[in-house]
């Protein structure tokens, strides 16, 4: 199955999943979950923006790094930004924050509220260089406008 067939089934699914739930974190953990076991990736998870730094929040995979501050490695550039982050390679991106040096490629979605005010970042890293691209973008972009945080 192509990857953007695969975006439309998973966001439908998130949609039903998700629907009617009001609790953040439970919203959070099976979002990344779904996403994590229907794509295949390395590590899957939510950073949470508390005060100036993002606190790691529900996530798929191995041990991760706990607090990113703001404007630092990807997440917090994107946070910064107010805009989605592809890394193809992370060993060229400028501050990168190595939570695990398995991760080779790296895209981070930015979750707003409805004010247009960053909560919380989707983190998605891949083993592989060059994992993500605009349809991984497009449809995350999609997903994480689902959420109520």
């Amino acid at each position: 199955m192509k990857k953007d067939e695969k975006y439309r089934l998973l966001t439908a699914q998130v949609k039903s999943l998700i629907a009617g739930e009001t609790d953040p974190i439970s919203v959070m953990a099976n979002v990344s979950a779904a996403i994590h076991e229907e794509m295949g990736f390395f590590w899957t998870g939510f950073y949470i923006v508390h005060g100036d730094e993002l606190r790691l929040g529900p996530f798929q995979g191995s041990v991760a790094c706990m607090h990113i501050p703001y404007g630092r490695g990807v997440c917090g550039t994107a946070w910064q930004r107010k805009a989605t982050v592809i890394v193809p390679d992370v060993e060229e991106f400028p501050g990168h924050i190595a939570c695990s040096s398995l991760s080779r490629s790296e895209i981070v979605v930015p979750v707003f509220d409805t004010a247009g005010t960053v909560r919380a970042v989707l983190d998605i890293d891949s083993r592989d260089l060059n994992t993500f691209d605009e349809i991984d973008q497009k449809w995350l972009e999609e997903i994480v406008k689902e959420l109520s945080i």
